[in-house]
């Protein structure tokens, strides 16, 4: 499963004293590790009608309604996925289980219980993790869903570890592998504003996020099966597909409000994936899907090579007006958007926007017909793609 990220964000030096610490503040140190269990359970949702065994003995009974489990795992290491310095506990809590419930929608399922294991400085206040559990138990209210188990271990950096289960709700699993030519490529959620908060806070700036008409800075490019090169040329504003038949979405579909600072640093801070997309989709005959989690391009280019096809997508349709710039829509990661194709001439669910379309031809993934210059997404190894 991809687990990329916008950008390195550099583990952070604290001195021996974690953030928030102070004389006489409770530790992790000071309740033990059953006092903290303890405290974190009286903050999490743990029963359902589907969990004839909750959290509690040495392991969790859970039913598959269908007689089937959708399951998803991910890891959030401090320094690299988050910052105490930058987001609250709280949005830590509902990044971790938001970025694992977005994996289940992706396949057209709904989100039913997940596991939560994490790695805690013994100096770490009791406050902290207890709020970072109201952040996940936040996060699970939405769906209806509960923390079926755990576990919690001392070691120098915090490190969780979330597992994420589903319901198919007896359909067949949208796969990255369905994506057929004439297909059309639709977008549901927000594109680069992670990223675009990412962008604020390692600049430590609050402007030069937006690009005024949203396609200032549109350039083509392939995203083959390695690694990009150098940054994007700039073409001029409005260029798209040739002879495209796509429909440019109403300006009102991303909001007529010019978004604000605050507004990508919140959804850097605390995605908000679009869960019911996912299985809309899937109800509307989604041939593939999956969600962006490492940045369109790099994304769509795991769906090109699952399905044997190119896809291209229009700069034009792909960037909202007014929102981040094409770059960044095209690269950002961490909104967790969702990204499928349908048939051509398929009417697409609500809150689904065209932004490109599918073709015949080896795995690759254009930008206006064109090879994009630069980095499609990022990887953990290495470099970004």
């Amino acid at each position: 499963m991809p687990v990329g990220r916008t950008a390195t964000v550099h583990p952070i030096e604290y001195h021996g004293v974690s953030p928030g610490y102070r004389s006489g503040v409770e530790t992790i140190d000071d309740v033990g590790e059953f006092g903290l269990i303890a405290r974190v359970q009286a903050r999490l949702p743990l029963t359902s009608p589907d969990t004839p065994v909750p959290a509690g003995d040495d392991a969790a009974l859970l039913n598959a309604p269908d007689g089937r489990l959708a399951v998803s795992t991910d890891l959030l290491l401090e320094g690299n996925h988050f910052r105490r310095d930058w987001s609250s506990p709280r949005d830590i809590g509902h990044k971790a289980a938001a970025q694992n419930f977005s994996d289940i929608v992706a396949m057209g399922g709904v989100p039913t219980s997940l596991l939560l294991s994490m790695v805690l400085p013994g100096d770490l206040p009791v406050a902290w993790v207890e709020e970072f559990a109201e952040g996940v138990a936040g996060e699970c209210a939405g769906l209806g869903a509960i923390v079926a188990g755990g576990d919690m271990v001392r070691g120098e950096l915090i490190t969780i570890s979330v597992t994420v289960l589903g319901t198919l709700e007896g359909r067949a699993p949208v796969l990255r592998s369905g994506a057929r030519p004439g297909d059309t490529v639709a977008v549901a959620g927000r594109l680069g504003w992670s990223a675009a908060g990412l962008e604020l806070l390692l600049s430590g700036e609050e402007t030069g996020v937006e690009a005024g008409d949203g396609a200032e800075q549109a350039s083509g490019g392939v995203a083959e099966a390695g690694p990009g090169s150098a940054g994007p040329a700039a073409v001029p504003a409005g260029a798209g597909s040739a002879g495209s038949t796509l429909a440019r979405p109403e300006a009102g579909s991303a909001g007529s409000v010019a978004p604000q600072p605050a507004d990508y640093l919140s959804a850097h801070r605390r995605p908000s994936p679009p869960y019911a997309a996912g299985p809309q989709a899937a109800r509307a005959g989604a041939t593939a899907m999956l969600d962006v989690s490492d940045g369109l391009l790099a994304d769509l280019m795991h769906l090109a090579v699952a399905s044997g096809v190119a896809v291209d997508v229009d700069s034009a349709l792909a960037v909202t007006t007014p929102g981040p710039r094409l770059d960044l829509v095209l690269t950002g990661g961490e909104d967790h958007a969702l990204v499928a194709t349908f048939a051509s001439g398929a009417e697409l669910p609500e809150g689904w926007r065209p932004i490109g379309r599918v073709h015949e031809g080896s795995a690759a993934v254009t930008v206006d017909g064109k090879a994009w210059d630069g980095a499609v997404g990022w990887s953990h190894f290495g470099h970004s793609e």
